[in-house]
């Protein structure tokens, strides 16, 4: 018998309703009842991971501690669950088809023809259970990207087929969301998508146990016993999940539901301790009512897609539930910023955040800005690229070096006060080689850095090829723009502040990424907090 159980949860009518959401939502209560979970994305693109997808494509590239690019669905995740992911929480196809390969280059399969059943769907088999494997898990959760019926996911839906006949039935359940619409024409709800979605997962192979579905419209008894009889589920496993004001309502909606108690009854596990969600809850009440209201600019490439920036936005919501401040983020497309017309987009802000980014597009734009925050005494905060424009600015506006800049955007600058990485100059491949994953940072004594963090050293998540060039650091410390983190391994500078500003930060890596609901970041925090 399997000491670990594996939850599958599959997606039907249309992609987009939420599965990572649910996903989280059911691990945070089964969490709160007593059980170590864990959660991992199945995607099905054949890039080996999302580090070189154009963000407008893909959403934010989210890094774990270990230095994974993978999908925005471990951000909800690890938000959700307060504990961190890794690699082996993301697999993709190209991952499998790479891992296959190789063996076969490497004779593993002494002359056996190479097929995608048993070859591709073992290999998916074997990354399914290698996080169940380490014993550390009472129950994983496994979410397949994309939708039932897709070419590129036929290859997991059998990996689940075989899995849930070799663990057994009371070891492996399948989860399957799917959309029950509404036509207002007709003032009814129809059922006939997820009826035949399910169909077409049952002719894979693969029955759902519990059919999560959503709607705009509470489903009535009629529909749900109607859902039953066609999808050949039980009337308890009919699970509603109703359009909600926020995600961080959808774990009372299952809880209301009683979705973890369907799901512990078919794995025939013990119910546990009553999930009381009270320091969840604590952050929604103080999210749902604000006592103050704050207005921050996001300047950004990608604000078009503003799951782009997921990881900050959703920071930004726990700090500002945190210190009871709504915050209504203004995006802002950094190409539409002009030294002209900065003055007038940006004077209502309370405060400014200067996103991540790569390439030349836009950056004079986010220039201008950071000028006007550090002239008008606005509160700043400049992320990754962010930090580097900050740099850049200060070089150009204060040293008078008037053609500082990145050696990413103009190579032949004379000024080059970001430089790119010395371990990067050999680089030429571009998947997952920048640098990625959690590294440590010493902070400065009698800083405003150290006084947020309150501690002398911090680890925090990076992805990033350039970094601030330590030839120019004597200059522009000495013109008052202080480097106030330092990795003491490599020397490189993590942190700038400039003390004389009410609030001034630049850091090189990304505190977005460490937020969660438990745990909101304190430089989110702290920024919030100063912009009120």
């Amino acid at each position: 018998m399997s000491k670990t159980k594996y939850i599958f949860v599959t997606g039907g009518v249309t992609s987009s309703l939420g599965k990572g959401i649910i996903s989280a939502s059911l691990a945070k209560l089964l969490q709160e009842r007593g059980y170590s979970v864990t959660i991992q994305k199945l995607d099905p693109y054949i890039n080996i991971d999302p580090g070189t997808l154009n963000p407008y494509e893909h959403g934010e590239c989210f890094v774990t501690e270990d230095g994974a690019e993978t999908d925005l669905d471990l951000g909800h995740y690890e938000r959700f669950l307060n504990i961190p992911t890794s690699q082996a929480n993301n697999v993709t196809t190209g991952r499998i088809y790479q891992s296959v390969i190789d063996k076969e280059r490497k004779g593993a399969f002494l002359g056996k023809t190479v097929q995608v059943i048993p070859h591709i769907t073992d290999e998916i088999k074997h990354r399914v259970q290698i996080l169940g494997n380490t014993g550390e898990y009472d129950i994983v959760i496994t979410e397949i990207g994309g939708t039932v019926g897709d070419i590129e996911s036929l290859p997991y839906v059998e990996a689940v087929r075989q899995l849930k006949w070799e663990l057994g039935d009371d070891n492996a359940l399948v989860i399957h969301l799917t959309l029950v619409p509404y036509l207002a024409a007709a003032g009814e709800l129809k059922t006939k998508p997820t009826q035949h979605s399910v169909k077409m997962l049952m002719q894979s192979g693969v029955a759902p146990d519990i059919l999560v579905c959503r709607t705009e419209h509470h489903l009535n008894d009629n529909i749900k016993r109607k859902l039953a009889l066609f999808c050949n589920v039980k009337k308890e496993s009919i699970i509603e999940s109703i359009d909600a004001e926020t995600i961080y309502d959808v774990p009372n909606l299952m809880l209301e539901e009683k979705l973890d108690l369907e799901v512990l009854s078919q794995l025939k596990l013990p119910l546990g301790k009553e999930p009381r969600l009270i320091k969840w809850n604590e952050f929604l009440t103080k999210f749902k009512n604000p006592k103050h209201t704050v207005e921050i600019g996001l300047i950004g490439k990608y604000v078009e897609l503003h799951d782009a920036y997921k990881s900050i936005t959703e920071a930004l919501i726990h700090a500002g539930s945190s210190n009871e401040i709504k915050v209504n983020i203004h995006w802002i497309h950094s190409e539409s910023l002009t030294t002209k017309n900065v003055p007038e987009k940006l004077k209502n802000l309370n405060g400014i955040i200067v996103a991540p980014g790569f390439g030349g597009r836009g950056i004079e734009g986010k220039i201008d800005a950071v000028k006007y925050a550090r002239e008008n005494k606005i509160p700043f905060l400049g992320i990754c690229l962010g930090m580097q424009m900050a740099v850049i600015e200060y070089a150009r506006n204060v040293l008078n070096l008037a053609d500082a800049n990145s050696i990413e955007m103009d190579e032949n600058t004379k000024n080059p006060v970001i430089n790119l990485m010395e371990e990067q100059k050999k680089i030429t491949e571009k998947g997952g080689t920048m640098r990625l994953g959690a590294w440590d940072c010493t902070l400065t004594e009698n800083s405003k850095i150290k006084t947020i963090y309150k501690t002398k050293n911090i680890s925090e998540r990076h992805r990033h090829r350039y970094e601030f060039n330590n030839d120019y650091l004597e200059q522009i410390t000495n013109a008052g723009m202080k480097a106030t983190g330092i990795n003491s391994e490599t020397g490189l500078v993590e942190i700038v502040e400039i003390p004389g500003h009410p609030w001034f930060v630049g850091v090189q890596y990304h505190p977005e990424y460490k937020s969660t609901v438990l745990n909101p970041h304190p430089l989110f925090v702290d920024f919030v907090k100063a912009c009120l």
